[in-house]
Formats: C-alpha cells, sequence, structure tokens
C-alpha cells in the first residue's frame, strides 16, 4: 500500500510539472519564415486600415504584431493580407494566412464547417443599420420596401434576412463582394440603407464627405462576436495565438501599459505582475516560445484598452463607447484566462 501511495504521489508531482510544447508546423513555419502572415478586412476603419504610407492600424492589427511580438521579438515582422469576405475563410485553409485577424463573426457554421477554429472573441458587437438623415427614419421598423446594401460572404446577409422575414416587412438587397464596394454603393446613392456592424457603420460615416448626414439607427438586431481565427489541428500554434491576446486583456486588468511595463517588472511585488513580465515563472517554455514573450507583447504592442481607446475611443474619429468590450471588474465582457 506504501509503494503504491508514493508511486501515485510521484505521478501527481510529475503531471504538475509543466512541460515544453512541441512545436507545431505554424510555429516552425513562422520562425522559419520570419514574419506573420495576418489576414485584414481591405477597409474597416478601427479594426484594419492602411495610411498613404502603406502602414496598417487598427485592433486587429494590433492582435498580430501581439502575436510577432511574442514568436519573433519584434512586432512589426507581421505581412498583412487584405482579403474580402468571401476569401478570407478559404485563405485560411489554404495556408495564404497564420491569422484570420478580419473582423468576422464567430457563428457554429464557421467553427463547425470551414476548416478553421475561434481563438477568442476580440470585439463584442451586434449588426444595425446607417441612413441618410434626409429621409428621417429613426427606426428599423420604418424601412419596410427599402433597398439595402449588404456585403456579400457575410454574416449579415442572413441576419438581414432573419430580421425582415420575422417582421413581415420586404426589402431589396443591393449586393457586393468587398467592403469598399458596399460602402461606395451606399454613399453614392445606390442604396437608401446600409446594414453591417455597428462599428463598421460607425469607420464607414468617417470616410463619408458629410459624416453628420447620416444616422446610425438605435437597433441593434443582433449579436456579433467579432473574433480571429487559426487553421483547425494544430493545437500548438492555437496556443500561441490564444495566450497573445489574454497577455493583451489580463495587462489592462493588472494595470500594465506600454509606459509603465519596464518601472514594474523592476518594483511591482505582485506575483501576477512579475509573471506577465517574465521576472518569475517561465510561462513561454509551455507554448514552445521565450520567458520574455508576454512582456515583449505589453512594451511593444500594449494592452487590450491601449488599442481600444486609440482606434473606438473618445479621442479617435470613431468615438464609440466601450461597452460590452469593458473589462469585466468594470461591468463588460472582456476577460482574460488565468496567466499562471
Amino acid at each position: 500500500m506504501k509503494k503504491r501511495l508514493l508511486s501515485m504521489a510521484a505521478l501527481l508531482v510529475a503531471s504538475a510539472v509543466a512541460t515544453p510544447a512541441l512545436a507545431g508546423v505554424t510555429l516552425d513555419a513562422v520562425k522559419k519564415r520570419g514574419h506573420v502572415l495576418c489576414g485584414v478586412n481591405t477597409s474597416a476603419p478601427g479594426f484594419s486600415s492602411a495610411d498613404s504610407q502603406g502602414n496598417w492600424h487598427g485592433l486587429d492589427v494590433n492582435i498580430c504584431r501581439s502575436v510577432a511580438a511574442a514568436v519573433l521579438g519584434d512586432a512589426d515582422k507581421v505581412k498583412f493580407v487584405p482579403l474580402s469576405s468571401p476569401q478570407r475563410f478559404t485563405a485560411l485553409q489554404a495556408g495564404e494566412i497564420d491569422i484570420l485577424a478580419r473582423n468576422t463573426t464567430w457563428t457554429m457554421t464557421r467553427d463547425a464547417s470551414q476548416g478553421s477554429v475561434f481563438v477568442a472573441v476580440s470585439y463584442y458587437d451586434g449588426q444595425g443599420f446607417i441612413v441618410p438623415k434626409e429621409y428621417g427614419i429613426k427606426s428599423a421598423k420604418e424601412l419596410d420596401g427599402a433597398t439595402i446594401c449588404v456585403q456579400s460572404g457575410t454574416s449579415s446577409e442572413k441576419t438581414l434576412a432573419d430580421y425582415f422575414n420575422s417582421h413581415k416587412m420586404s426589402y431589396k438587397t443591393v449586393v457586393f463582394d468587398t467592403t469598399e464596394a458596399t460602402q461606395s454603393a451606399f454613399l453614392s446613392g445606390r442604396c437608401q440603407v446600409y446594414t453591417t456592424d455597428m462599428s463598421d457603420l460607425a469607420g464607414m460615416r468617417t470616410l463619408a464627405p458629410n459624416p453628420q448626414q447620416y444616422e446610425i439607427l438605435s437597433e441593434v438586431i443582433s449579436k456579433e462576436p467579432l473574433k480571429y481565427a487559426v487553421r483547425r489541428g494544430d493545437d500548438e500554434w492555437f496556443q500561441v495565438v490564444r495566450w497573445s491576446f489574454n497577455t493583451m486583456i489580463e495587462a489592462e486588468e493588472l494595470g500594465i501599459n506600454k509606459a509603465n511595463a519596464e518601472q514594474l517588472k523592476q518594483t511591482s511585488t505582485n506575483p501576477n505582475v512579475l509573471r506577465l513580465l517574465g521576472r518569475s515563472d517561465d510561462m513561454g517554455k509551455m507554448i514552445g516560445l521565450d520567458k520574455d514573450w508576454s512582456y515583449r507583447i505589453v512594451t511593444q504592442v500594449g494592452n487590450y484598452g491601449e488599442s481600444w481607446n486609440a482606434y473606438f475611443g473618445p479621442k479617435s474619429p470613431l468615438n464609440l463607447p466601450r461597452g460590452l468590450n469593458r473589462l469585466w471588474t468594470d461591468g463588460g465582457l472582456m476577460y482574460a484566462m488565468p496567466i499562471r
């Protein structure tokens, strides 16, 4: 009996010891290539858009930059691949991208049948409508018979049909393959209404010659948990991407940002802070990375709130309320899995 108990104890101790991760196919490929291939929206202010010098900015952009910082030591070692809605999952399955960071709704169909696996929700959103103010429309219930612009290959098409059918209203769609074409058609008057996620509506309005001429209706007609995805079957890469995003959330929870990370690394006595900043436990070896992987994410990219404020906050062109995307400690849904 004593021998059996000792054997069981030894097994428990062994199982509790962290073992280094085996490198996955994608992680090996990224390290050999020297950059992360990141699929992004062609034009989605706040999420991903390129400036006149070709530099990409946005929340989705920073998610890919966090992975590059963790894996390659440099957040700028990312190649951004602009994708339309119909292209995105095909590109991921074909290995043309390592991460699909294009604002895409997590649905059962996409999760179970398109060769991808969702990593985490990076933005909680919902679908809505925008109309020219001159129409005097104040509610989605007044849209019976409207001509509506919608992008093909998106969940917005199905949600639009569900909403109008359930309210016994008629409508006509004008459909385009790309974000830019859909937005241009609405702004040029080819349709009376444009429907997509509320965040996209706010971003599109900033591109209009006269943004004040457009009204985003108050109704939110769906849940749109926007996420990012990787190819199904590469668990090691999935872990790297998931914990890179969790680092951004946990850093905000702990009050760590780009400006104070170095000081906190030297002076903090909080075990969670020291662990995240690489001063105590080596968490990286479990996912095939070095000890400073999460420290680099915070110092090179920042925490989740820093990205939010830069691209959606009150000083940004979109000026959106944070709403459900607040931290759980502030009444929101953003909640990091513990890094310990």
